[in-house]
C-alpha cells in the first residue's frame, strides 16, 4: 500500500533482522487485533507490512521500489482515540472498583468460614488415631471376653502392651501437634494483614491496593496480606504488597500511570497503546526471582496494579509475564483471586514465617 512506510508502521529500522520484524509484529498484533479493540483495516495493514518484510523476495522488491510515503502516516493505537483525552482536574484521585459477587468467578466457590488447615503436619491425623485406639479397645475386650490358655494369654498381653505403647506415642504426638496449631492460631488467627502501606512515596495507589486486598481477598480463609517487604538480604521495602494463600504467593507493585492500554511482551517489557512505555518501570521480575530462591517450594507470581493518574480508563492485555504483568484492579481480583482460591484454606507456618520475616514496614 503506497503512502505507508512498512518499516515505520512496525517500528523497526530498515536494516532490521527477520527476528526483529517478527517480534515487532507480534507485539503490535496483541493490541491492534480487532478482538482486543483494533480495527480490521489497521490490522490488515499491519499484517501486509509483516508479510512483505518477512519475505526476502517481497522485501527486496519493496526496498527497490522506494515505496516510502510522501507524508508519514501515524497508525493509531488499537484503542479508541478518547484514551488520549485526559481530564484536567488537578485534584483527580482514582477510586476502587465496586465488584459484586456475580462479577467475581471464584466468589461462590469459597467458604469463608471453612476451617483453616495448618501445615506442615507435625503429628498424626485424628481419624487414623481414633481407628487405632478403637482397634486396641477391641483387642482388649476380645481378650477379656474369652478364656485363654496361659500361652495365648501371654501372647495377648504382649500384643496388648505393644499396641498400647504405639497408641500412647501417637497420642502424645497428636497432642503436641494440636498444641503447636493452637499456639500459632492464638497468635495469628485473627490477624490477616501484616505491615502497613508506604505513606511517603506515591502513597495513594498503595493505599488503594491495601483496601482492595482487604475488601475482596480476605474472603479466602487462608489468605495472609503483607505490606512493605524487603528482598532477601535487603533492608528496604522493595515490594509494595504480597498475598500468601497456601503455597501460592503473589508480589504486587502499585502504580499510578496515565490512562491507556498497557501490555507486557514476552521479554517483560512494558508497552502502552502499542508503543514502548517510558513513563515508569517495575522491579518485580527481580523480586519474584529473589523470593523464588528464598521459597523454592512456593509458586510465585508478580502483578503490577495500574491506577489512572488522570481522568480516563486503564486497560490491560493478556498476562504473558508471570513475573510482573500489568493488571487493572478488577482483573487482579478476578484472575489472581481465582489462582489463589485453588488453595484457599491452607496456611503453611514455615512459608508464612519466611514471608513475615521480610516485612520491614
Amino acid at each position: 500500500m503506497r503512502g505507508v512506510d512498512y518499516y515505520e508502521l512496525l517500528g523497526v529500522d530498515r536494516g532490521a533482522t527477520p527476528a526483529q520484524i517478527k517480534s515487532a509484529y507480534r507485539t503490535l498484533a496483541r493490541t491492534m487485533h480487532p478482538d482486543v479493540g483494533g480495527t480490521a483495516g489497521t490490522f490488515r495493514l499491519l499484517r501486509e507490512a509483516y508479510e512483505t518484510l518477512n519475505d526476502p523476495v517481497r522485501r527486496a522488491d519493496y526496498d527497490g521500489a522506494g515505496d516510502v510515503p510522501a507524508a508519514p502516516v501515524r497508525v493509531r493505537p488499537a484503542r479508541p482515540a478518547r484514551r488520549r483525552e485526559f481530564g484536567d482536574d488537578p485534584n483527580f484521585t482514582p477510586g476502587l472498583p465496586r465488584l459484586s459477587p456475580d462479577d467475581i468467578p471464584w466468589w461462590d466457590q469459597v467458604d469463608p468460614d471453612q476451617r483453616v488447615r495448618y501445615v506442615p503436619v507435625t503429628g498424626p491425623d485424628r481419624a487414623p488415631l481414633l481407628a487405632l485406639v478403637g482397634g486396641w479397645t477391641v483387642l482388649l475386650l476380645a481378650g477379656l471376653a474369652v478364656e485363654l490358655t496361659s500361652v495365648l494369654l501371654a501372647g495377648w498381653l504382649a500384643l496388648l502392651v505393644a499396641a498400647g505403647v504405639v497408641v500412647l506415642l501417637l497420642l502424645r504426638r497428636f497432642l503436641a501437634a494440636r498444641r503447636v496449631d493452637r499456639l500459632f492460631a492464638a497468635e495469628f488467627r485473627h490477624r490477616r494483614v501484616f505491615g502497613r502501606p508506604d505513606d511517603e512515596h506515591d502513597a495513594q495507589p498503595k493505599r488503594l491496593t491495601s483496601e482492595l486486598l482487604t475488601t475482596y481477598l480476605t474472603r479466602l480463609p487462608g489468605v495472609r496480606i503483607f505490606h512493605g517487604l524487603a528482598w532477601p538480604d535487603s533492608v528496604f521495602a522493595d515490594i509494595d504488597h504480597a498475598v500468601l494463600c497456601g503455597h501460592r504467593l503473589v508480589l504486587i507493585e502499585s502504580k499510578r500511570w496515565l490512562p491507556g492500554h498497557y501490555a507486557a511482551d514476552e521479554d517483560g517489557g512494558l508497552w502502552r497503546n502499542g508503543h514502548p512505555f517510558r513513563g515508569g518501570g517495575t522491579r518485580l521480575p527481580e523480586g519474584v526471582a529473589a523470593f523464588a530462591e528464598l521459597l523454592p517450594e512456593v509458586e510465585i507470581r508478580g502483578a503490577v496494579l495500574i491506577y489512572p493518574s488522570r481522568a480516563g480508563e486503564v486497560t490491560t492485555g493478556e498476562q504473558v509475564d508471570p513475573a510482573g504483568s500489568p493488571l487493572t484492579p478488577e482483573q487482579f481480583v478476578r484472575e489472581i483471586g481465582q489462582w489463589l482460591a485453588e488453595d484457599s484454606a491452607v496456611v503453611d507456618r514455615d512459608v508464612f514465617g519466611a514471608v513475615l520475616g521480610q516485612v520491614v514496614s
